[in-house]
C-alpha cells in the first residue's frame, strides 16, 4: 500500500522565525503559523476557529524566511508532516509534537502589502530532498523590477549555419592531424 505525507497551509506567522546553526553549518529556521476558518455553525451562527502550526525549514529555504518573513507575514508553505517524540526532563512521562517540514513555500503578499516584509512572490522548491533537509534545490523568486530597472529587450541570437560535412577524401589519402587538434 502506498503512503502519502504532504501538507499545505496558507496562512499568517504567529511570530518571528529564530535561526539557528547546526554543527554542519546548515541554517534551520523554526516559525508559527496560524490558519483561520470559517463556518457557520447548526443554528446559524457565524463562527471562526484558528489552527496554530509549528514550521521547520532547512538551509536556503531557513535563510530566506528568516530574513524575508516577520510575524504577521503571509506565506504559502508545501511541506510534510513530521512527529517528534522525546521523554520529559522532569518525569512527566512521553511527549510528542506534531510539526510541518517546509519543502517548497511562496511569500505572498508584496513590500507595502499584506503581511509587510519584502515579499512579492519568491518561490523556493525543495521537494528533491531526500527527508531530512539536507539538501534542496531552489527556484528563484518570480520578482518583477521597475520599469526603468529592466534591461533592454535583447534581440535573440541568430542560429549558426549548420555545418557541412568534411570533403569527402580519395581513397587512400588519409588526413594529415596536426597534435594541437588533439583534445588530451
Amino acid at each position: 500500500m502506498a503512503n502519502f505525507n504532504k501538507v499545505m497551509l496558507l496562512g499568517n506567522l504567529t511570530r518571528d522565525p529564530q535561526m539557528k546553526m547546526l554543527p554542519s553549518q546548515m541554517a534551520v529556521t523554526e516559525f508559527g503559523m496560524a490558519m483561520n476558518r470559517k463556518y457557520r455553525s447548526a443554528n446559524g451562527e457565524d463562527r471562526e476557529e484558528v489552527c496554530f502550526v509549528d514550521v521547520t525549514a532547512f538551509g536556503k529555504q531557513a535563510e530566506v524566511i528568516n530574513q524575508y518573513c516577520t510575524k504577521g507575514k503571509q506565506l504559502l508553505v508545501e511541506g510534510r508532516l513530521k512527529l517528534d517524540q522525546w521523554e520529559d526532563k522532569n518525569g512527566g512521562g512521553k511527549r510528542s509534537k506534531l510539526s510541518v517540514v517546509v519543502e517548497n513555500f511562496q511569500l505572498l503578499g508584496g513590500r507595502d502589502g499584506p503581511g509587510g516584509g519584502a515579499g512579492g512572490g519568491g518561490g523556493y522548491d525543495n521537494s528533491a530532498q531526500g527527508g531530512g533537509g539536507d539538501e534542496y534545490s531552489q527556484r528563484p523568486p518570480a520578482r518583477s523590477a521597475p520599469p526603468a530597472a529592466r534591461p533592454p529587450a535583447q534581440r535573440p541570437m541568430a542560429r549558426p549555419a549548420p555545418q557541412q560535412p568534411p570533403a569527402e577524401q580519395p581513397f587512400g589519402d588519409e588526413p594529415q592531424i596536426d597534435e594541437a587538434d588533439i583534445p588530451f
